[in-house]
């Protein structure tokens, strides 16, 4: 373990990142398998934000929260595969300033995830339930401003857990049991009181999750109600359709996010919290791309006249 020494304290200069598993037959295929899932997610986010960028009939409220979204998925899902990625094949050694850099940026585009899907919600909640409003109620002002509020929120979130995690001390050890830089395992190694920390998360994670799901469950208790007063089966189905895939990528993103935090930090095995990470670091921004735009006939059109162009040319 490299070190600097100053009296009796000890502080660590770089950590090792054990990776998601240790048994050596797993990790040629784990390798491949990662490796595919993250090149699936460039291709698919960045092809939607070029979709989305280049074609005026998606510059609308639905797909402006479905942009940002792409690039918060490229981003957060960058800052943490490729890392992962080199503890399959090799010993993952990260610096100290490494690893307090990739929990700030991966804080920040986590948090925003939470509020960028919330507002997603309003988006669907003002489109079905007060559809005469919607030009009003999801204006170019109302739309900049949540989006200014969701990078705002993940700025301070990052903040604080970053800040609050420099002031600790690890000298009980440099080996970290993740494929990341995560809080749990950062403060099981920790050799001073995590107790701020551990308020810090209750907070941050608190307001982050909990109220999204809220609001992201009255938001769609809502839309159902209103899906059920409609008369024509068509209009209940394509209602479905637009709110069922949005349900699924929230229920996967806030109910293993939860798991891994909305809980006391000795509780549970750091090899379950991995699994955990894996479904809303890697599974879900390979996912959203599918899920939120390739099922809509609004970017199939603008697909097919993209391709169309590119086979013509």
């Amino acid at each position: 373990m490299m070190a600097i020494l100053t009296g009796n304290d000890s502080s660590v200069t770089e950590f090792i990142l054990l990776g998601l598993t240790q048994q050596p037959e797993l990790q040629l295929p784990l390798f491949f398998i990662f490796l595919g899932i993250y090149v699936i997610t460039v291709v698919g986010n960045t092809g939607l934000i070029i979709l989305i960028a280049l074609n005026p009939h998606l510059h609308t409220p639905m797909y402006y929260f479905v942009f940002n979204l792409s690039i918060i998925d490229l981003c957060y899902s960058s800052v943490v595969t490729p890392k992962m990625l080199m503890s399959f094949v090799n010993q993952n050694v990260i610096s100290y300033a490494e690893c307090m850099a990739q929990l700030c940026f991966f804080s920040f585009f986590v948090i925003d995830e939470c509020y960028i899907l919330t507002s997603m919600a309003y988006d669907r909640y003002a489109a079905i339930c007060k559809p005469l409003l919607y030009k009003v109620s999801m204006s170019y002002q109302v739309c900049l401003m949540l989006m200014v509020g969701t990078y705002v929120m993940g700025l301070m979130g990052a903040t604080a857990h970053t800040g609050c995690m420099l002031r600790l001390s690890f000298c009980d050890g440099n080996i970290i049991n993740h494929y990341m830089c995560d809080i749990p395992p950062l403060l099981q190694l920790s050799c001073t009181s995590t107790y701020i920390n551990e308020l810090v998360v209750l907070v941050v994670v608190g307001i982050s999750v909990i109220v999204p799901s809220l609001t992201i469950s009255i938001s769609y208790t809502l839309i159902l109600s209103n899906i059920f007063c409609i008369h024509s089966t068509q209009g209940r189905s394509k209602a479905f359709s637009t709110c069922s895939s949005h349900i699924f990528v929230v229920s996967l993103f806030f109910g293993s996010s939860a798991f891994m935090y909305l809980k006391p930090f000795p509780a549970g095995s750091l090899d379950q919290d991995k699994i955990s990470t894996v479904f809303y670091t890697i599974v879900g921004p390979m996912m959203n791309p599918f899920i939120y735009s390739l099922r809509n006939k609004d970017v199939q059109v603008a697909l097919s006249k993209a391709l169309r162009k590119r086979v013509f040319s």
